[in-house]
Order: structure tokens, then C-alpha cells, then sequence
């Protein structure tokens, strides 16, 4: 199963994502794509890390997701993904192709089995930015997530904490 969890910032994507992780009575392998890049953000992902489980591993990777999740995914695993728009970040400052890594990350979730959790900060629903960096950020991440929703078999918008199912069954 593949869910896709989307929203706007602190609308309480992770969290969400965390609980089913932790209910579905499987592995929990953590996936996590961001790099701290100043001191603000080595905060933000130290309460991340502070507020997971022990048992759950925690597999830190900027860029080879779809490597991480092809190797680690299994019928009594559950991946949980945070985040995809830190993961296109990534590949945007790397100057990666990123029609060929999304195409790779797609044939990765086709393949995997167990439970899949992907975690991802809506970007379509603002105003059109100025930089040229920043379009083709919303772009990418707006062509990854058309991509991943058709995929998915749920797909939640969080709102305020509270989840909003778009496809597949309540959470």
C-alpha cells in the first residue's frame, strides 16, 4: 500500500504520517531526504529524530531515495518517506535530471511491497514565484506529486492536523 500525505507546512504531515507508521504492526524504516543546511534546520530535524521511536531505524539519504526504498522496502516493512519536496530540494542544488529520478522513483514504488508512507509539502496552491530556481521548484514538485497521487492508493491533505482523504479509503 502506498499513501501519500500532502499539505501545507505544519499542517501536520509528519505527524500523521508517524501514527500510521507506528499502527501499521510493521517495521518502521525512516527515510529521511532533508540536510541541514544552516542551524535552524539542524533544529527542526534534531525534533524530528527526537520524537521517533527507538526501534525504528533511520536511513538519512538527500538523494538516492529511489535506491534506499528499492533495498529496503519488504512485505513486513513500512517506509516512511519525509520528505519528497526536500528530495527534489536536493536534486534541484545537485543539478540532477529531474524527469529521470522522478521516472526512478515511480519505478520504485510500482516494485515495492510492504506499506509505503510518502510525505510532501504542497507547493500548487500559492502564488506563481519570481525566481526562476523557485518555478521550477513548484514545477518539479507539482509534476512529482500529480505522479505519486496517480500511484498512490490513499491520498490525504492535511489541514490544521486534520486529514482530508482525496483518494482511497478514511484514514
Amino acid at each position: 500500500m502506498i499513501r501519500f500525505i500532502t499539505g501545507g507546512a505544519r499542517s501536520g504531515k509528519s505527524s500523521r504520517a508517524e501514527q500510521l507508521a507506528a499502527a501499521s504492526g510493521r517495521e518502521v524504516v525512516y527515510i529521511a531526504t532533508a540536510e541541514a543546511r544552516d542551524g535552524e534546520m539542524s533544529e527542526r530535524l534534531a525534533m524530528h529524530r527526537a520524537r521517533r521511536p527507538s526501534n525504528w531505524q533511520t536511513v538519512e539519504e538527500p538523494l538516492a531515495l529511489p535506491e534506499v526504498i528499492r533495498s529496503r522496502q519488504g512485505e513486513g516493512i513500512c517506509l516512511l518517506v519525509d520528505c519528497l519536496t526536500l528530495w527534489v530540494t536536493n536534486l534541484l542544488l545537485a543539478d540532477r535530471d529531474m524527469q529521470v529520478h522522478r521516472e526512478t522513483l515511480l519505478s520504485a514504488l510500482e516494485v515495492a511491497k510492504g506499506e509505503i508512507i510518502l510525505v510532501s509539502n504542497e507547493t500548487g496552491m500559492g502564488v506563481v514565484p519570481m525566481g526562476e530556481l523557485s518555478r521550477r521548484f513548484v514545477d518539479e514538485s507539482g509534476w512529482l506529486h500529480q505522479a505519486v497521487a496517480a500511484q498512490a492508493d490513499q491520498v490525504v491533505l492535511m489541514v490544521a492536523g486534520l486529514p482530508l482523504v482525496v483518494k482511497g479509503d478514511s484514514v
